[in-house]
Protein backbone atom coordinates (compact mmCIF):
# COMPACT_ATOMS: atom_id res chain seq x y z
CA UNK A 1 0.00 0.00 0.00
CA UNK A 2 3.08 2.31 0.73
CA UNK A 3 4.65 1.70 -2.44
CA UNK A 4 1.01 1.98 -4.04
CA UNK A 5 0.41 5.50 -2.44
CA UNK A 6 4.26 6.84 -3.04
CA UNK A 7 3.88 5.77 -6.44
CA UNK A 8 0.16 7.88 -7.21
CA UNK A 9 2.56 10.89 -5.35
CA UNK A 10 4.78 10.67 -8.19
CA UNK A 11 2.99 10.24 -10.83
CA UNK A 12 0.95 12.77 -10.04
CA UNK A 13 4.10 15.18 -9.11
CA UNK A 14 5.60 14.46 -12.40
CA UNK A 15 2.33 14.83 -14.53
CA UNK A 16 1.88 17.98 -12.58
CA UNK A 17 5.14 19.30 -13.60
CA UNK A 18 4.69 18.44 -17.64
CA UNK A 19 1.23 20.00 -17.52
CA UNK A 20 2.99 22.98 -16.01
CA UNK A 21 5.49 22.58 -18.74
CA UNK A 22 2.89 22.11 -21.39
CA UNK A 23 1.16 25.06 -20.22
CA UNK A 24 3.84 27.65 -20.20
CA UNK A 25 5.00 26.28 -23.77
CA UNK A 26 1.21 26.52 -25.20
CA UNK A 27 -0.32 29.82 -23.62
CA UNK A 28 2.29 31.89 -25.21
CA UNK A 29 1.54 30.26 -28.33
CA UNK A 30 -2.34 30.55 -27.96
CA UNK A 31 -1.80 33.93 -27.26
CA UNK A 32 0.22 34.46 -30.64
CA UNK A 33 -2.87 32.27 -32.47
CA UNK A 34 -5.28 34.37 -31.02
CA UNK A 35 -3.19 37.75 -31.72
CA UNK A 36 -2.87 36.34 -35.46
CA UNK A 37 -6.46 35.74 -36.10
CA UNK A 38 -7.30 38.91 -34.87
CA UNK A 39 -5.11 40.37 -36.95
CA UNK A 40 -6.47 38.87 -39.84
CA UNK A 41 -10.17 39.17 -38.70
CA UNK A 42 -10.37 42.63 -38.19
CA UNK A 43 -8.98 43.77 -41.71
CA UNK A 44 -11.43 46.11 -43.59
CA UNK A 45 -12.01 43.80 -46.78
CA UNK A 46 -14.09 41.18 -48.17
CA UNK A 47 -14.72 37.78 -46.03
CA UNK A 48 -13.50 39.27 -42.76
CA UNK A 49 -15.72 39.41 -39.71
CA UNK A 50 -15.14 43.23 -38.79
CA UNK A 51 -15.72 43.60 -42.78
CA UNK A 52 -19.38 41.98 -42.66
CA UNK A 53 -20.08 44.12 -39.07
CA UNK A 54 -18.23 47.69 -40.90
CA UNK A 55 -19.98 47.63 -43.74
CA UNK A 56 -23.77 47.41 -41.70
CA UNK A 57 -23.09 47.51 -37.89
CA UNK A 58 -25.09 45.34 -36.35
CA UNK A 59 -25.29 47.23 -32.72
CA UNK A 60 -27.95 49.88 -32.80
CA UNK A 61 -26.87 53.72 -32.19
CA UNK A 62 -28.87 56.56 -31.02
CA UNK A 63 -28.62 60.12 -31.34
CA UNK A 64 -30.68 62.00 -28.59
CA UNK A 65 -31.75 65.90 -28.98
CA UNK A 66 -32.39 68.26 -25.75
CA UNK A 67 -34.36 71.76 -26.65
CA UNK A 68 -34.25 74.77 -25.26
CA UNK A 69 -38.25 76.00 -24.70
CA UNK A 70 -38.01 79.79 -24.85
CA UNK A 71 -40.63 80.54 -21.80
CA UNK A 72 -40.82 84.72 -22.23
CA UNK A 73 -40.90 85.24 -26.19
CA UNK A 74 -43.18 88.14 -26.34
CA UNK A 75 -40.84 90.10 -22.79
CA UNK A 76 -37.75 89.64 -24.79
CA UNK A 77 -39.08 91.00 -28.07
CA UNK A 78 -40.97 93.78 -26.12
CA UNK A 79 -38.66 95.04 -23.08
CA UNK A 80 -35.41 93.39 -23.77
CA UNK A 81 -35.90 91.27 -20.97
CA UNK A 82 -33.68 88.82 -20.18
CA UNK A 83 -34.32 85.18 -21.75
CA UNK A 84 -35.85 82.40 -19.69
CA UNK A 85 -35.53 78.76 -21.60
CA UNK A 86 -36.63 75.59 -20.00
CA UNK A 87 -34.57 72.42 -21.08
CA UNK A 88 -36.68 69.34 -22.63
CA UNK A 89 -35.48 65.81 -23.87
CA UNK A 90 -33.94 63.57 -24.50
CA UNK A 91 -35.77 62.64 -28.11
CA UNK A 92 -33.73 60.14 -29.19
CA UNK A 93 -33.49 58.88 -32.94
CA UNK A 94 -31.58 55.69 -34.11
CA UNK A 95 -29.06 56.25 -36.90
CA UNK A 96 -26.24 54.46 -38.99
CA UNK A 97 -28.34 51.06 -39.67
CA UNK A 98 -27.95 51.76 -43.09
CA UNK A 99 -25.08 49.44 -45.39
CA UNK A 100 -22.20 51.73 -46.23
CA UNK A 101 -22.39 52.30 -50.24
CA UNK A 102 -19.69 52.76 -52.80
CA UNK A 103 -17.16 50.83 -50.85
CA UNK A 104 -14.39 50.32 -52.70
CA UNK A 105 -10.74 49.05 -52.26
CA UNK A 106 -7.49 51.25 -52.99
CA UNK A 107 -4.67 47.93 -52.54
CA UNK A 108 -1.52 50.77 -53.43
CA UNK A 109 -2.34 52.96 -50.22
CA UNK A 110 -4.40 50.16 -48.19
CA UNK A 111 -7.38 52.07 -47.96
CA UNK A 112 -10.86 51.73 -48.64
CA UNK A 113 -13.65 54.65 -49.48
CA UNK A 114 -17.33 54.86 -48.81
CA UNK A 115 -20.39 57.04 -48.83
CA UNK A 116 -22.81 56.79 -45.46
CA UNK A 117 -26.31 56.78 -45.94
CA UNK A 118 -28.35 59.40 -43.71
CA UNK A 119 -31.25 57.92 -42.29
CA UNK A 120 -33.32 58.68 -39.00
CA UNK A 121 -36.22 56.59 -37.03
CA UNK A 122 -37.61 58.12 -34.09
CA UNK A 123 -37.50 56.30 -30.88
CA UNK A 124 -40.79 57.07 -28.72
CA UNK A 125 -39.61 54.40 -26.18
CA UNK A 126 -36.56 56.11 -25.69
CA UNK A 127 -37.58 59.61 -25.65
CA UNK A 128 -39.52 61.92 -23.32
CA UNK A 129 -42.03 62.88 -25.91
CA UNK A 130 -43.46 62.83 -29.51
CA UNK A 131 -41.82 64.56 -32.98
CA UNK A 132 -44.92 66.83 -33.20
CA UNK A 133 -44.07 68.37 -29.58
CA UNK A 134 -44.10 71.97 -30.04
CA UNK A 135 -41.08 74.44 -29.20
CA UNK A 136 -40.90 77.99 -29.21
CA UNK A 137 -37.08 78.90 -30.51
CA UNK A 138 -35.53 81.48 -32.22
CA UNK A 139 -36.41 81.91 -35.83
CA UNK A 140 -33.21 81.52 -37.22
CA UNK A 141 -34.19 82.93 -41.13
CA UNK A 142 -35.40 86.01 -39.19
CA UNK A 143 -32.29 86.46 -37.00
CA UNK A 144 -29.76 85.70 -39.67
CA UNK A 145 -31.28 88.10 -42.74
CA UNK A 146 -30.14 91.06 -40.62
CA UNK A 147 -25.95 89.65 -40.82
CA UNK A 148 -26.06 87.91 -44.08
CA UNK A 149 -27.63 91.00 -46.23
CA UNK A 150 -26.29 94.34 -44.38
CA UNK A 151 -27.62 96.64 -47.41
CA UNK A 152 -29.62 99.48 -45.61
CA UNK A 153 -31.96 99.10 -48.40
CA UNK A 154 -31.85 95.39 -49.10
CA UNK A 155 -33.01 95.59 -45.33
CA UNK A 156 -35.77 97.87 -45.51
CA UNK A 157 -37.23 95.32 -48.62
CA UNK A 158 -36.73 92.19 -45.98
CA UNK A 159 -38.26 93.96 -42.83
CA UNK A 160 -41.10 94.27 -45.06
CA UNK A 161 -41.28 90.68 -45.99
CA UNK A 162 -41.05 89.58 -42.66
CA UNK A 163 -44.64 91.39 -41.23
CA UNK A 164 -45.87 90.15 -45.02
CA UNK A 165 -45.23 86.33 -44.18
CA UNK A 166 -46.06 86.97 -40.68
CA UNK A 167 -42.75 85.90 -38.95
CA UNK A 168 -41.04 87.08 -35.62
CA UNK A 169 -37.96 86.72 -34.14
CA UNK A 170 -39.30 83.79 -32.59
CA UNK A 171 -41.52 81.10 -33.50
CA UNK A 172 -43.29 77.83 -32.45
CA UNK A 173 -42.48 74.75 -34.25
CA UNK A 174 -42.59 71.23 -34.10
CA UNK A 175 -39.47 68.84 -33.53
CA UNK A 176 -39.91 67.20 -36.45
CA UNK A 177 -39.71 70.69 -38.38
CA UNK A 178 -36.85 71.67 -36.48
CA UNK A 179 -34.87 69.01 -37.30
CA UNK A 180 -35.63 67.72 -40.51
CA UNK A 181 -36.80 70.81 -42.04
CA UNK A 182 -39.74 72.80 -42.66
CA UNK A 183 -41.21 75.61 -45.28
CA UNK A 184 -39.75 79.02 -43.59
CA UNK A 185 -43.50 81.50 -45.10
CA UNK A 186 -40.81 84.28 -44.95
CA UNK A 187 -37.91 82.90 -47.35
CA UNK A 188 -40.28 81.98 -49.38
CA UNK A 189 -41.01 86.04 -50.46
CA UNK A 190 -37.23 86.69 -50.81
CA UNK A 191 -37.22 87.40 -54.53
CA UNK A 192 -33.35 85.50 -54.70
CA UNK A 193 -33.45 82.16 -56.59
CA UNK A 194 -30.53 81.42 -54.96
CA UNK A 195 -32.02 81.74 -51.45
CA UNK A 196 -33.41 77.83 -49.88
CA UNK A 197 -36.28 78.10 -49.03
CA UNK A 198 -36.31 75.00 -46.45
CA UNK A 199 -34.79 75.63 -42.80
CA UNK A 200 -33.86 72.72 -40.46
CA UNK A 201 -30.59 71.95 -38.38
CA UNK A 202 -29.90 68.83 -40.06
CA UNK A 203 -32.03 69.78 -43.30
CA UNK A 204 -31.17 67.54 -46.02
CA UNK A 205 -30.12 64.31 -43.89
CA UNK A 206 -32.79 61.47 -45.09
CA UNK A 207 -32.17 60.09 -47.98
CA UNK A 208 -29.03 61.89 -48.39
CA UNK A 209 -25.04 60.19 -47.79
CA UNK A 210 -22.19 61.88 -46.16
CA UNK A 211 -19.07 61.50 -47.44
CA UNK A 212 -16.85 60.05 -49.64
CA UNK A 213 -14.79 58.53 -46.69
CA UNK A 214 -11.38 56.87 -47.17
CA UNK A 215 -9.82 55.22 -44.56
CA UNK A 216 -7.27 53.10 -44.03
CA UNK A 217 -8.06 49.50 -44.18
CA UNK A 218 -5.54 47.53 -41.75
CA UNK A 219 -3.47 45.81 -44.10
CA UNK A 220 -0.02 46.01 -43.50
CA UNK A 221 -0.70 48.65 -40.19
CA UNK A 222 -3.52 46.80 -37.89
CA UNK A 223 -3.29 50.21 -35.66
CA UNK A 224 -4.67 52.46 -38.26
CA UNK A 225 -7.67 50.11 -39.48
CA UNK A 226 -11.20 52.47 -39.65
CA UNK A 227 -8.50 55.42 -39.23
CA UNK A 228 -9.46 58.50 -41.74
CA UNK A 229 -6.97 59.18 -44.48
CA UNK A 230 -9.26 61.89 -46.06
CA UNK A 231 -12.78 62.89 -45.64
CA UNK A 232 -14.53 64.63 -49.03
CA UNK A 233 -10.60 64.38 -50.11
CA UNK A 234 -9.46 66.52 -47.73
CA UNK A 235 -7.86 66.55 -44.61
CA UNK A 236 -8.54 69.74 -43.28
CA UNK A 237 -11.49 71.61 -42.92
CA UNK A 238 -11.07 75.22 -43.26
CA UNK A 239 -13.70 76.06 -40.54
CA UNK A 240 -11.43 75.81 -37.50
CA UNK A 241 -7.81 77.02 -35.96
CA UNK A 242 -5.01 75.18 -36.14
CA UNK A 243 -5.45 71.38 -34.30
CA UNK A 244 -9.36 71.69 -34.43
CA UNK A 245 -9.57 71.79 -37.91
CA UNK A 246 -7.44 68.09 -38.59
CA UNK A 247 -9.31 65.24 -39.48
CA UNK A 248 -8.14 62.39 -37.02
CA UNK A 249 -9.39 59.14 -35.78
CA UNK A 250 -12.38 57.33 -37.84
CA UNK A 251 -15.75 57.44 -38.09
CA UNK A 252 -16.89 56.23 -34.08
CA UNK A 253 -18.18 52.56 -35.92
CA UNK A 254 -15.05 51.14 -34.93
CA UNK A 255 -11.91 51.46 -33.40
CA UNK A 256 -8.20 49.77 -33.84
CA UNK A 257 -7.97 46.46 -31.66
CA UNK A 258 -6.24 45.99 -28.61
CA UNK A 259 -6.57 49.39 -27.13
CA UNK A 260 -5.57 50.23 -23.90
CA UNK A 261 -7.30 52.21 -21.27
CA UNK A 262 -4.60 54.87 -20.87
CA UNK A 263 -5.28 55.64 -25.16
CA UNK A 264 -7.10 58.68 -25.83
CA UNK A 265 -9.79 57.68 -28.76
CA UNK A 266 -10.80 60.29 -31.66
CA UNK A 267 -13.29 60.14 -33.90
CA UNK A 268 -14.53 62.59 -36.42
CA UNK A 269 -18.19 63.88 -36.66
CA UNK A 270 -19.29 65.55 -39.73
CA UNK A 271 -22.43 66.73 -37.89
CA UNK A 272 -20.13 68.93 -36.11
CA UNK A 273 -17.72 69.76 -38.57
CA UNK A 274 -14.29 68.71 -36.10
CA UNK A 275 -12.63 66.07 -34.23
CA UNK A 276 -14.05 65.46 -30.75
CA UNK A 277 -12.23 62.33 -28.15
CA UNK A 278 -13.02 60.30 -25.59
CA UNK A 279 -11.31 58.99 -22.50
CA UNK A 280 -11.36 55.78 -20.09
CA UNK A 281 -13.12 56.39 -16.95
CA UNK A 282 -13.86 53.68 -15.15
CA UNK A 283 -15.25 49.96 -16.06
CA UNK A 284 -18.76 48.54 -15.56
CA UNK A 285 -20.78 45.67 -16.26
CA UNK A 286 -24.77 45.14 -18.20
CA UNK A 287 -24.91 41.50 -16.58
CA UNK A 288 -27.61 40.80 -13.91
CA UNK A 289 -27.25 38.70 -11.17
Amino acid sequence: MGCDRNCGLIAGAVIGAVLAVFGGILMPVGDLLIEKTIKKEVVLEEGTIAFKNWVKTGTEVYRQFWIFDVQNPEEVMMNSSNIKVEQKGPYTYRVRYLAKENVTQDPEDNTVSFLQPNGAIFEPSLSVGTENDNFTVLNLAVAAAAHVYQNAFVQVVLNSLIKKSKSSMFQTRSLKELLWGYKDPFLSLVPYPSVTTTVGLFYPYNNTADGVYKVFNGKGNISKVAIIDTYKGKRNLSYWESYCDMINGTDAASFPPFVEKSQVLQFFSSDICRETCVHFTSSFSTCKS
